[in-house]
């Protein structure tokens, strides 16, 4: 008996033209279209920022000529910010912001690195009562004048502590590190306990050395916060001497407050329109700066399910 096999129909011989669009390579018009759209958005987020730092740089004829904004200077100064710099109101707003952000991130990164890590083990008492207190504030902020009487109550009012520990644990960061955490081989945990390792040696050898990405990601997310935090300080601190440099920025930029020489310690005062901008220069430079150092983290952190058993 011989086994036949029906002929195939037209519409099973037809073979497809072509490969699907995803597949196949980029077409002149195409590139050219990224290209274009690419060059804009570059444009519309260089521009304003070479507006800034060529007006902080610009003299004051060529202020004065411009009316106000310089995009290119024909003779470039630094006096502007030699004279923000030289001591009074600004240099003491950036240390102030520096040093609240250096201290704030520290302690943020350790409060939420332990918590994540108990959250992330079974068994801890108390663990689901406290994660759900934690998901209760990530849905449900608190108004600002209970945050106001809270930080009252404490005696924080005119203190830096104002600044550092409302914000101290971000129920985000803690979430994504705890599923990072919740990623790693429970094999690496056995195998720890069998040599003996407790808790605080298996976070610091084992968890923390394979969480280098997310723990940069959330640590910039930190330092980014406690830099550009200026709500805070306007609510608790009555001091103008205690201002950090985002509350300078407001009070003196965007408010348009005139900045005087006493305020800067000075007697020869720049043009206002290029201590303005160096002021904006001078609170965007840190974290300009320490972005490209962390940039290489941010995939590692991003994929917090690639750590495979």
């Amino acid at each position: 008996m011989t086994l036949q096999i029906p002929p195939l129909t037209r519409r099973q011989r037809r073979v497809p033209d072509r490969r699907p669009a995803w597949e196949e390579p980029p077409s002149p018009v195409g590139n050219a279209t990224k290209a274009v759209v690419i060059a804009v958005i570059v444009a519309v987020m260089v521009l304003p920022f070479l507006v800034v730092l060529s007006t902080s740089l610009a003299s004051r004829e060529e202020i004065t000529a411009a009316g106000g904004f310089v995009l290119f200077p024909t003779e470039p100064t630094l006096e502007a910010y030699r004279t923000i710099l030289s001591g009074g109101l600004i240099t003491r707003a950036v240390l102030v912001s520096a040093g609240i952000t250096a201290v704030g991130t520290a302690l943020s990164l350790l409060t939420t690195i332990t918590l994540a890590y108990a959250l992330s083990k079974p068994g801890v008492p108390g663990r689901k009562p406290v994660l759900l207190l934690v998901l209760f504030t990530l849905l449900f902020a608190p108004g600002m004048i209970p945050m106001y009487v809270v930080v009252k109550e404490l005696g924080l009012l005119d203190s830096y502590w104002s600044l550092i520990l409302p914000g101290l644990v971000n129920a985000f960061n803690l979430v994504v590190m705890r599923a990072f955490f919740m990623n790693i081989p429970e094999e690496l945990y056995q195998a720890a306990r069998i040599d003996g390792a407790g808790d605080f040696r298996i976070l610091t050898r084992i968890v923390l050395p394979l969480s280098k990405g997310v723990v940069a990601v959330v640590g910039l997310f930190y330092a980014v916060t406690y830099w550009n935090a200026f709500f805070n300080a306007m609510l608790y601190l009555n001091d103008s001497g205690k201002w950090p440099i985002q509350l300078i920025l407001r009070t003196y930029v965007v408010q348009n407050k005139q900045l005087t020489g006493d305020a800067l310690g000075v007697t020869n005062m720049p043009p206002q329109q290029a201590i303005s901008m160096a002021v904006v220069m001078i609170a965007l430079l840190p974290i300009l700066a320490l972005y490209p150092f962390l940039q290489k983290y941010f995939t590692k952190g991003v994929l917090t399910g690639a750590i495979k058993g």
